[in-house]
């Protein structure tokens, strides 16, 4: 009986150790996560495009909405929002 809850004592530990990322660092993940699904259907307009103006406008909001989900999960790092 001991050695059973040893084991799973140990595994317990262990899989609590392999949970590294905070709170913080897991939703600024997910936004920057969404930011980039939010884009995607822009860069698949993009790739689509058969008009260079078109394509560069689609690849300019695609980047647009990345980069502000970058900013905002770098002020959720930064400031534990």
């Amino acid at each position: 009986m001991k050695t059973i809850f040893t084991v799973t004592a140990a595994a317990g530990l262990m899989a609590l150790g392999a949970c590294t990322q905070s709170a913080t660092e897991n939703k600024a993940d997910n936004i920057e996560a969404e930011a980039e699904n939010m884009a995607d259907p822009y860069e698949n307009a993009a790739y689509n495009a058969t008009n260079e103006v078109v394509e560069s406008q689609m690849e300019n909001k695609a980047e647009a909405i990345e980069d502000a989900g970058e900013n905002r999960a770098d002020a959720v790092r930064e400031n534990g929002m």
